[in-house]
């Protein structure tokens, strides 16, 4: 017969160790919690904040070590739940990226259209060289005309009116459907999209998938449990790891096929958790960047892979953020993580880490490679021109 556990043989009431767990009726468990909890009411799990007892080096780095591009910044007003402007107060905006050494803002909110022209006017047009912005693609056009040449047209628009380069959601891959099934990043009817970009010097700036651990189930092995249950909207297991891997080869495709236009892989290529991967990716393709925003988590996990990355790439890694509002805080984390080998620092102030409970270590990169990163790659994946880069508070 089957006992109540699960095995063939009875359950062993022969020993009582500290750790043993005696078979129990499934209706009394609820009430034996209860009162295990009654007569040892000490801290559960639940609340668990633990504080590192670690006596380590700490150096707070107020200012990045050179002129920084911030590759990676949402200013618009498309994420906002009201459609306010993300940055209400651009002088103080403007004030904060000063006291940073930030000199330039890379705005990936454009959109296209009227909206485009709303961003360009608040941040292109009247601080030159602060801010460049970025447009996006009307994916869901393909819907009502199932062409790409309206997609293309309205690329040419945007670049007109003074978009520097394109960035691609994660929608494309996860959500946009042409005719029922789901657009992929290499479907080959958006290829004049990424032809036309290349054409236009428009660089793309592209976020694939989503982390990996969220295209798992939020089971008791997944790293980021906790924030999967506490944002249950974010899980993407409906689709599958096996999707994940169809998006990574989606990408690769797409640098592949188009080498005369350049692609900034967001999120450190959408793969931090796999640096030899995107290592492997630079390697074989020299239009394809990557950035490092909303990713201290992960490099600084893993800080002598992510330094390796650094060193044997030095003219692809863009610095970044994806930090919305925009605080002093954010800049810090990265400017540490980058310059500093501090050892186990918190790469967020929540009490539960959103991305997993580590903590993180500096690369220590050194100054040439730091400049590149900061500045100098970002100058010439924009097209090098001369006012971006040198903002009022930029010193070096």
């Amino acid at each position: 017969m089957a006992y109540p556990h699960g095995s063939q043989d009875p359950p062993d009431r022969s020993s009582s160790g500290p750790y043993r767990r005696r078979w129990m009726p499934e209706g009394l468990r609820p009430f034996a919690r209860t009162a295990r909890r009654m007569l040892h009411p000490g801290p559960r799990l639940r609340r668990y904040r633990p504080e590192s007892r670690l006596v380590v080096d700490q150096h707070l780095v107020p200012r990045a070590a050179f002129p920084a591009i911030d590759f990676h910044t949402h200013l618009g007003r498309w994420l906002t739940r009201d459609g306010s402007w993300m940055a209400p107060d651009v002088s103080e905006l403007l004030a904060l990226m000063d006291a940073c050494n930030v000199a330039t803002a890379v705005n990936l909110d454009g959109r296209w259209g009227a909206e485009l022209e709303a961003n360009l006017d608040r941040y292109d047009r009247a601080h030159p060289g602060r801010f460049v912005t970025f447009c996006h693609v009307d994916w869901k056009a393909l819907e009502e005309e199932q062409q790409p040449d309206v997609l293309v047209k309205d690329l040419e628009r945007s670049a007109a009116a003074g978009a520097r380069g394109v960035k691609v959601w994660k929608d494309l891959g996860l959500e946009i459907r042409v005719g029922g099934r789901l657009l992929i990043p290499d479907d080959p009817m958006i290829d004049p999209v990424w032809e036309a970009a290349g054409s236009l010097g428009l660089p793309v700036l592209i976020h694939v998938g989503d982390p990996l651990a969220f295209f798992l189930l939020a089971d008791e092995r997944n790293e980021r449990l906790e924030y999967l249950l506490a944002h249950p909207g974010v899980g993407q297991s409906r689709h599958g790891p096996s999707h994940f891997t169809r998006l990574m080869e989606a990408l690769e495709a797409v640098v592949a096929r188009h080498p005369a236009t350049t692609f900034v892989g967001a999120h450190v290529g959408g793969f931090p958790e796999d640096l030899g991967w995107i290592a492997r990716l630079m390697a074989r393709y020299p239009n394809f960047y990557i950035d490092i925003s909303a990713q201290a988590a992960e490099l600084g996990r893993q800080p002598r892979a992510a330094a390796r990355l650094c060193r044997a790439h030095p003219d692809r890694v863009l610095f970044g953020t994806d930090a919305f509002p925009l605080r002093a805080e954010d800049y810090h984390l990265y400017f540490r993580l980058l310059e500093t080998d501090d050892e186990q620092f918190p790469y967020s102030s929540e009490p539960v880490p959103p991305s997993g409970r580590w903590a993180i270590s500096g690369l220590g990169l050194d100054r040439e490679i730091l400049d590149r990163i900061y500045l100098r790659n970002a100058r010439i994946v924009l097209g090098d021109v001369e006012d971006v880069g040198e903002g009022a508070g930029a010193t070096r």
